[in-house]
């Protein structure tokens, strides 16, 4: 008897189930809280540079403006520099006569704007750009946040991957909470960049322990048929983080409360974890019999089978764990060392790697649509929700893998059509950035979910860390993507499109594991056991 047939018993989609997807919903929504953050914490508002006081004459206020500041190439004043001197023709504009800009030009040199800038702060009260000044010369050090936070993501990834399958998906869960809302709070209090950036970049460290840890605790307790359903339903609550940031943004103008607001719910998940139960699967893979056989009897207790001691004995059950035991630690080299398991391995990193980049090249980017920063992080949520529902139908009769190559296909598309259509139709670029949004996000739904599917029980942790951090490291080098727009505008659409493209061909090369049994061992991988007994079960 395995797993499966255990599960069976006490029953693989119950209350049991729902209250675990319920409890584990609070990480999926403060994920994309954090990982979408920058596009209210980091936004830059219209600046220049501080000037001596404004005439008491309003309507002189464009002669002041110009008095002080250079025009650039296409005629805009400029937002680094200034003159060291008001211009010599100043007084005279103010008595009533009028100058060409060529007579305004190169009278005085420029500086770059040594008493600091003056912010445009209709829509944004403080941003980090606005607290240290991450303009002109310094804006690269805003666009490296989010790569530091995402490098933090990645490192945490390798981490909890391995340590959740050494020492447990609930333990490694707790850590993350308390990691998260601690390093969430010392952000919110940095005095400094040096110190946001660190305190940040720990905070991306944190929250990978979501991201690793999630999904599996949530499967490894369902059966075959209701992992789907379940998956895609747990889904959506990051879609409602995304939404639900845009409400948070629009209500809280200042960073430092915005962070504080999308931090502090931590606090309940840490007491929400006594109600978490640890994985089952892990726990027989490890021989601690005991513990599975309380959780199981917990199960079955909730689902409305009650079994006694007799029902799900110690000794039935040390029988599987005698099956699925680990003898070895878990370790990232087990990926790579037999050909199925390394096959799959180089598959995942390459289509989750292309996931990433051009999800966060898309959601990270939202300027250029003709709609405001609230707006269009509000239509990029709500474009989620029916990209959830095509996965749904999609994976349930095309398969994992014919949807995951599809979505990314999709979302490639429509980054290379976006860069044939020209500026001024307007509405066309809109269309096509949310329909890329959605695929993108089609796309990363479908991957968590395969992804899970192809690793055994004693890897799963380990492998989602390993594919985890690579897709990190493509959500890192999204932002810098973006600043390849000074080389050529279409640049940074082509590259996301074509990387995603890649990842899309790649994602051909992995087996379907729709209607199959989660893998337990890695023999059940290389032998492909796992499909089998799936067959078998729906011939």
């Amino acid at each position: 008897m395995g797993f499966e047939e255990l599960l069976h018993q006490v029953g693989g989609f119950g209350p049991f189930q729902l209250r675990n997807v319920a409890l584990l919903a609070l990480p999926r929504v403060l994920m994309p809280l954090h990982f979408l953050l920058p596009v209210f914490l980091a936004a830059v508002p219209a600046h220049r540079c501080a000037l001596p006081g404004a005439p008491d004459n309003f309507s002189h206020q464009d002669e002041w403006l110009e008095a002080y500041l250079p025009r650039e190439s296409n005629g805009t004043l400029s937002s680094c520099l200034r003159f060291t001197h008001p211009h010599p023709l100043f007084n005279t504009t103010l008595v009533g006569g009028r100058h060409s800009p060529e007579e305004l030009e190169g009278v005085s040199p420029t500086v770059a704007c040594p008493q600091g800038w003056e912010y445009d702060r209709s829509q944004f009260s403080s941003t980090i750009v606005t607290e240290w000044d991450l303009v002109c010369e310094q804006k690269g050090l805003n666009q490296v946040t989010s790569t530091f936070f995402f490098a933090g993501v990645l490192v945490g990834a390798v981490a909890f991957g391995y340590l959740s399958d050494r020492f447990g998906r609930r333990r490694l869960l707790l850590v993350a909470y308390v990691s998260t809302l601690v390093l969430g709070l010392a952000s919110a209090a940095s005095i400094s960049y040096t110190m946001f950036a660190i305190t940040r970049t720990l905070t991306g460290t944190a929250l990978a322990g979501f991201t690793i840890i999630v999904m599996p605790l949530e499967l490894e307790w369902l059966d075959v048929g209701h992992r789907t359903v379940a998956g895609v339903l747990s889904s959506t609550f990051w879609t409602g983080g995304v939404m639900l940031l845009a409400l948070i943004g629009y209500l809280i103008r200042d960073w430092r409360w915005l962070l504080l607001a999308v931090t502090l719910p931590c606090a309940p998940g840490i007491v929400s974890l006594w109600w978490v139960p640890e994985s089952a699967r892990w726990l027989l893979t490890q021989g601690r019999v005991e513990e599975a056989h309380r959780y199981l009897l917990r199960c079955a207790r909730l689902n409305g089978r009650p079994m006694g001691e007799d029902g799900l004995s110690l000794e039935a059950l040390s029988k599987v764990a005698a099956k699925e035991r680990v003898v070895q630690k878990p370790s990232y080299l087990d990926l790579f060392r037999t050909p199925r398991l390394r096959h799959i391995s180089l598959c995942c990193m390459v289509v989750w790697f292309g996931v990433n980049f051009s999800y966060y090249g898309l959601s990270l980017d939202v300027s250029g649509l003709g709609l405001n920063v609230y707006q269009t992080q509000l239509l990029f949520g709500a474009v989620e929700l029916p990209a959830k529902l095509l996965v749904y139908l999609s994976v349930r009769h095309a398969g994992r893998r014919l949807t995951q190559a599809g979505t990314l296909l999709g979302s490639a598309l429509a980054l290379g059509i976006r860069i044939l259509v020209p500026s001024e139709k307007g509405p066309w670029g809109t269309i096509l950035a949310v329909m890329g949004k959605g695929f993108s996000e089609a796309a990363f739904t479908t991957a968590y979910l395969f992804t899970s599917e192809l690793y055994p029980t004693v890897l799963r942790q380990t492998g989602m860390g390993l594919t985890a951090l690579v897709g990190r490291l493509g959500g890192s080098l999204a932002p810098l993507a973006a600043l390849l727009d000074g080389v050529w505008l279409s640049l940074p659409k082509l590259t996301y499109g074509g990387i995603t493209l890649l990842a899309a061909c790649t994602a051909l090369l992995l087996p379907e594991t729709r209607q199959a049994h989660l893998p337990e061992t890695i023999q059940d991988v290389e032998t492909k056991r796992w499909v089998h007994r799936a067959l078998s079960a729906y011939v």
